[in-house]
């Protein structure tokens, strides 16, 4: 009885396999039932949804998705360099424009001063990414990265001024769509600066939804400089628009409809874009915006019933209706630029200002930066400084590979600017009273102000973080989904049923090893994860720990979307804390590149093991976040046991460690600067950073002089000495007449003395009478001329 029992057993489990196994019986009598399900299942998808999803390409997402990301493959690629003219273009030209600006006195003029408009225009840095062909610099990702991150490290509001005619806007939308006619007139107006760019997107009403957007245009016959002529009749309300101010040429995005069917037979092709010059007849400038004392040039656009010629859409008529997917495309890559690379620049000119005072400042007789509480504060700048900057780094390569990374630019985008807003947050808490009072001594008073607008644009960060992250990798970089999605929608059911089947047959394969490999890493510790050949030997057990967390976060998303199916599109906090493990897996990987390109610097590796360790540690809490909030109670206790079986690895960095960075960021030389490379210093003493600077360079011989006194009585009246000047130049006076010191410490002492003395004094004003409410207009004549001087360029041309 037994072995008739045993024998039907065999012979059950042989059917099964065979039905799964022998792909023409399981396409006839399974795949059918699973396609009709998903049919009725699958969440449905709106035109601009799917533009968005489809926009981009996918890159090291992909691998990091699969649960076995292929460090080699990595790792092979060249880190990013310069060539020379892009070098002497960073050393010359971008030190010259930082020479003619700084942050207070922009301020306090409500602009950049016109030599450095001029500047701008005539060195060609508008024109960064335009070809040679047209006139333009034709720069690479990383030297536009480069240029935009220096000039954050000067002057906010140059970097935005040079930074946003280089992302998205009229130049890239022309270089990949636009018309030969268009191209030949514009970009080598655009490289010469004789147009001044924006780009008009977000609406009242149309956000963080800027697939909604309100404005709406029409197509219909109208007349164009004296003939009859298709076009379309805009009207639009436009704000938060950078450089509208003083642009002369107007990018617009559109909704469009065509009522009488003059284009084609669709009556609404939905979001279209198109070229507008700034003086064309219906075209209103606003009054300007001031985001948070930031003054670059932004503010709001507006046009009602304005007749265009359908040639100025751009890319022309067969280009109506597809303006979000331009759209989409081209933010999949700009948006790894822009602001990373501006939010790297902020973060440096902080680490390197406040290093260099928690280094010269003394209380309790002590540099502050000695002190505990300072170091843990000092230790997250620096290290992620480091971090940010290698995301920066790595994403820039991967444009220049000529991906369009939609997935990777808002994981830059999002933790690259918050982790920057941290770094500013501990920066503020180390200067203390010096750091609230605002002027032009005051070196991070601005970006503590305006680090709020990097958090903002280019989609939201909330925004990102919930929706978009996870939200568009789950399918887009998912080794499976896409094409499952895909096969759904395939209208002839033959070839709809052969590509589900594959798909779905091969998620099933995929989901199953990434379970096993799930438990054998989590019982072995990931000892036997494999790691690269190429890989350095003191990095390997974060190599095996990337490896593993990724697996675990494939186990985990396929989990959550069999789980929770469409309705995950809504559970935002599910998605968000998804996107937190696949972006600081992005991020660890960022360094672990980053510290192979540098040709492993052993200096370097305090930065590197607090920021490897910070990122796995995050990245276990996303999953543990999941897991406690997951809604099936007893799949998530499985999943944990399986997954973690003896408890979570990571821990956060060590106070041992975070000394060891603190240590690094405040002795000068080769190493600090190589975390602080490409940040501009002035070649000036009245400048805060510059202070900064020169008072840390002269600290080891100050030490060493103190050191040398200590035990006498010269010391002990030195170190109970006030720190102002006028105690230190009658101590030294006394010193140097008793032969106690030589006349060079003299002139040490007291050069230290006065720039300590100069970097720890605040800014006061005079009391002011009150302004008038309408003081914000004061600047307009300053903003005409600025187009009017641009048109008259054109015409000398």
């Amino acid at each position: 009885m037994l072995t008739i029992f045993l024998m039907a057993l065999v012979l059950i489990v042989l059917c099964l396999i065979a039905l799964f196994a022998v792909a023409p019986l399981r396409r006839a009598l399974i795949t059918p039932h699973i396609l009709a399900l998903f049919k009725r299942i699958l969440p449905s998808m709106s035109d601009t949804e799917r533009d968005a999803l489809e926009a981009g390409t996918t890159w090291w997402d992909a691998d990091l998705f699969s649960g076995q990301p292929d460090w080699p493959k990595l790792l092979a690629h060249t880190g990013p360099t310069l060539t020379a003219e892009e070098r002497h273009f960073l050393d010359h030209d971008v030190d010259q424009l930082c020479d003619m600006v700084n942050d207070w006195d922009t301020q306090q003029g409500l602009d950049l001063p016109p030599q450095a408009w001029t500047y701008i225009k005539q060195q060609g840095f508008l024109g960064m990414i335009i070809p040679k062909q047209y006139g333009g610099k034709e720069f690479s990702a990383y030297m536009h990265s480069q240029v935009v991150m220096k000039l954050s490290t000067r002057c906010s509001a140059l970097a935005v001024t040079v930074m946003v005619p280089n992302s998205l806007g009229p130049a890239e939308l022309l270089l990949h769509y636009g018309t030969d006619e268009q191209k030949n007139h514009y970009l080598p107006r655009l490289a010469a600066g004789l147009e001044i760019p924006c780009f008009a997107l977000t609406s009242p009403y149309a956000g963080s939804d800027a697939a909604a957007i309100p404005d709406h245009g029409v197509v219909c016959m109208g007349e164009h400089e004296g003939r009859a002529t298709v076009g379309i009749r805009l009207t639009w309300n436009k704000r938060y628009i950078t450089l509208a101010p003083v642009a002369t040429l107007l990018g617009l995005a559109f909704n469009t409809s065509d009522p009488d069917r003059l284009l084609s037979d669709d009556a609404a092709p939905g979001i279209t874009c198109a070229l507008i010059p700034a003086k064309h007849d219906g075209v209103v400038i606003g009054r300007r915006h001031h985001p948070l004392n930031a003054v670059f040039q932004n503010g709001p656009t507006s046009g009602k019933d304005v007749f265009i010629p359908i040639d100025w859409v751009i890319g022309g008529k067969a280009q109506v209706g597809k303006g979000w997917r331009m759209l989409m495309e081209c933010l999949a890559a700009g948006r790894a630029i822009s602001l990373p690379s501006s939010s790297v620049g902020m973060a440096k000119m902080a680490v390197r200002g406040t290093s260099a005072y928690a280094a010269v400042r003394r209380q309790f007789n002590m540099p502050i930066g000695k002190f505990e509480g300072v170091q843990e504060a000092l230790a997250r700048m620096g290290a992620n400084l480091y971090l940010m900057d290698a995301a920066r780094r790595l994403s820039a390569r991967a444009v220049d590979l000529g991906e369009k990374p939609a997935v990777i630019s808002a994981i830059v985008k999002y933790h690259v600017t918050e982790r920057g807003r941290a770094l500013v947050n501990d920066g503020m808490d180390i200067l203390g009273g010096k750091g609230i009072c605002i002027g032009p001594n005051n070196f991070l008073a601005n970006a503590y102000q305006q680090i709020p607008i990097a958090i903002t644009v280019e989609g939201a960060n909330i925004l990102t973080r919930s929706l978009i992250i996870f939200g568009q990798g789950a399918i887009r970089a998912h080794p499976y989904v896409l094409k499952e999605m895909a096969a759904v929608k395939e209208t002839e059911h033959r070839k709809a049923l052969q590509d589900f089947d594959q798909a779905f047959f091969g998620h099933v394969g995929f989901v199953l090893g990434n379970i096993a490999r799930g438990l054998w890493y989590g019982l072995g510790g990931a000892r036997l994860a494999a790691v690269p050949d190429a890989g350095a030997p003191e990095l390997a057990p974060y190599y095996r720990a990337v490896t593993r967390l990724s697996t675990a976060f494939a186990v985990m998303t396929d989990m959550s979307m069999f789980v929770l199916g469409g309705e995950l599109k809504r559970r935002e906090r599910i998605s968000a804390r998804l996107g937190d493990v696949l972006s600081q897996l992005y991020l660890a990987s960022s360094v672990l590149k980053r510290y192979e390109d540098d040709g492993r610097p052993q200096a370097d590796l305090p930065y590197v093991h607090w920021a490897l360790q910070d990122t796995l540690c995050k990245a276990q809490q996303g999953l543990s976040g999941v897991l406690d909030n997951f809604p099936a109670r007893g799949l998530a206790v499985l999943l944990r046991v399986w997954l973690f079986p003896f408890g979570l690895p990571h821990r956060p960095p060590s106070d041992e460690l975070g000394s060891a960075v603190t240590q690094a960021m405040q002795t000068p030389g080769a190493d600090r600067e190589r975390l602080l490379a490409d940040c501009y210093v002035a070649n000036d003493a009245g400048d805060p950073l510059a202070r900064g600077e020169m008072a840390l360079d002269l600290l080891s011989e100050v030490v060493a002089i103190e050191k040398r006194l200590k035990d006498t009585p010269q010391g002990a009246a030195l170190k109970h000495l006030p720190q102002s000047v006028s105690a230190m130049q009658e101590w030294l006076s006394a010193a140097a007449a008793s032969g106690s010191i030589s006349c060079q410490e003299h002139n040490t002492l007291l050069e230290f003395t006065r720039l300590v003395d100069a970097a720890i004094q605040v800014d006061d004003f005079p009391p002011q009478p009150s302004q008038p409410a309408d003081t914000v207009n004061i600047q307009k004549p300053v903003l005409d001329d600025h187009r009017l001087a641009s048109e008259k360029q054109g015409v000398e041309v």
